[in-house]
């Protein structure tokens, strides 16, 4: 399947292993903590939504797959308000992407863990960017982009926001 340019990302087609949703609800992210699991990446730390990429997806098609997944939420890609790759700080020549949506209060309340996880909450950006148990490497990328989305307006609830 050939690549295509996503116009909810801007991609134009490079190669990225996968994407992160920083999801925003007023001063807050919403956050799921890892299962505490030894055998994966940072077990028991607070994670933003997100994973690795499948087939030949976008990088919006990965986070909003990996976003529903893991919180129930169904956003589209008009809800993206940004998106930009970087090297993987873990992974050096790899690229991961991440993207900016903002969610309701609503929706937040009706997030639901999915397969993986062993909880999900809305936390303050500031306690995140300063939490011990956040994944080290997202808390600069969360404090930078969310600096950039600070004034975000709420958007407007989607008809469909959460699975059934």
């Amino acid at each position: 399947m050939q690549e295509m340019l996503n116009p909810a990302d801007g991609w134009n087609g490079a190669r990225f292993n996968g994407a992160k949703m920083i999801l925003l609800c007023g001063g807050s992210l919403l956050v799921m903590r890892r299962d505490d699991i030894p055998t994966i990446n940072w077990p028991g730390h607070w994670d933003l939504p997100g994973g690795k990429r499948e087939g030949a997806e976008s990088p919006a098609d990965c986070a909003l797959r990996e976003t529903w997944e893991e919180t129930g939420l169904r956003l589209t890609p008009d809800r993206i308000l940004h998106a930009e790759p970087r090297e993987l700080p873990h992974r050096p020549g790899r690229m991961g992407w991440y993207l900016v949506a903002a969610i309701t209060e609503a929706e937040a309340a009706a997030a639901r863990l999915g397969g993986e996880g062993s909880e999900l909450r809305l936390m303050p950006v500031a306690e995140f960017t300063a939490h011990s148990l956040a994944v080290p490497h997202f808390r600069e990328i969360v404090r930078e982009l969310v600096a950039r989305f600070s004034e975000t307006p709420s958007p407007a609830p989607p008809a469909a926001a959460h699975r059934p």
